[in-house]
């Protein structure tokens, strides 16, 4: 098993686009696919971990006084 290496996020990304890409094409043996299915739900979670360390960080940013201000958009009728 390999151990989970810790990427940036672009790079993380890249990764995933290209497991994905291999996968789409059809001609990974099936045990080959599993591990790149598992590779790729890894380089994911990795994604998704730090666009929610991004939220957070941007949240402090936007509102340094620790309180949170609700945005209302509203629509074009």
């Amino acid at each position: 098993m390999t151990e989970k290496k810790e990427l940036n996020f672009e790079d993380a990304m890249q990764e995933l686009e290209q497991v994905v890409e291999r996968l789409e094409q059809g001609d990974v043996p099936l045990e080959k696919a599993i591990s790149m299915f598992q590779e790729g739900m890894n380089l994911s979670k990795q994604c998704h971990e730090k666009l929610e360390q991004v939220e957070k960080q941007m949240d402090h940013i936007l509102h340094e006084d620790g309180e949170l201000e609700l945005l209302h958009f509203q629509e074009d009728e």
